[in-house]
């Protein structure tokens, strides 16, 4: 058996190493099943389990773009519940929540328009994400239209534009408040979140790892003035005592 140069050993040997020197991601769980929804679910008070099968698009839900008028795959009525749910690709646009709701278990394998968009009119209504994930949004994860606060605890996101933002051109403006808790947010990535401070949002962040980010470009909070028509201006970034609430111990970076 002929012997391998030296070179050539060290080659093979670090052609087999490279895969388990690489960083780990974000974990997602196995989908019990594939469920394809061609018109949306309309979830109710009486909630929604999904057994954690995989659904997707079809038909005028199965574009996979980024147009700002598709349907989602859920909408959810003011009150309802929806857990344990894997979004396969395409998503369309994800799910819509229509005043006070809750997502448990939901995880996005591949984001369409938005992972979930915040809907209502109730200054007092929450929208609750607990646990989950999200890969791969181009844009926006979530994105919070009417008023009222959106909590997002216990969750991962992985290569992503940006995981959470207040509408910047919304023809009917309002003040949003947004809660971030627990979050795991795996490189690349632009920012976190964007709020609209002239309208008065908050974002308050605890416990957020940043991972794969060693030179820090994904931004923690970055700062708009809203319009209601036309296009938003940013106007800065990072924490202060008003709008983008965090001390530099509730970011870690590993």
């Amino acid at each position: 058996m002929k012997k391998l140069a030296p070179l050539m050993l060290a080659a093979a040997l670090a052609a087999f190493l490279a895969p388990q020197a690489q960083a780990a991601g974000s974990t997602f769980p196995t989908p019990s099943g594939s469920k394809p929804v061609g018109t949306t679910i309309k979830v109710g008070s009486s909630g929604y389990d999904g057994g954690m099968q995989r659904f997707y698009g079809t038909g005028s839900l199965g574009s996979g773009g980024q147009n700002e008028d598709q349907g989602p795959i859920f909408q959810l009525a003011d009150g309802a519940t929806l857990k344990n749910v894997v979004l396969g690709a395409p998503a369309a646009d994800g799910v819509h929540c229509l005043g006070t709701c809750t997502l448990t278990n939901v995880w996005w394998e591949d984001v369409g328009e938005d992972a979930a968009t915040f809907k209502g009119t109730s200054s007092s209504q929450t929208m609750t994400i607990s646990g989950g994930g999200a890969r791969k949004a181009s844009d926006k994860v979530f994105q919070h239209n009417g008023p009222g606060t959106m909590i997002i605890r216990n969750f991962q996101v992985d290569d992503f534009g940006k995981l959470y933002r207040s509408c910047g051109n919304c023809g009917t403006q309002h003040k949003r408040h947004v809660v971030l808790e627990n979050i795991t947010a795996f490189s690349p990535g632009k920012s976190l979140v964007g709020i609209n401070t002239n309208y008065g949002d908050t974002a308050r962040f605890s416990r957020i790892a940043i991972v794969g980010d060693s030179s820090k470009k994904i931004s923690i909070c970055d700062k708009y003035q809203g319009v209601t028509s036309g296009e938003p201006k940013k106007i800065g970034t990072g924490a202060d005592s008003t709008n983008c609430l965090f001390k530099s111990s509730d970011i870690t970076y590993r």
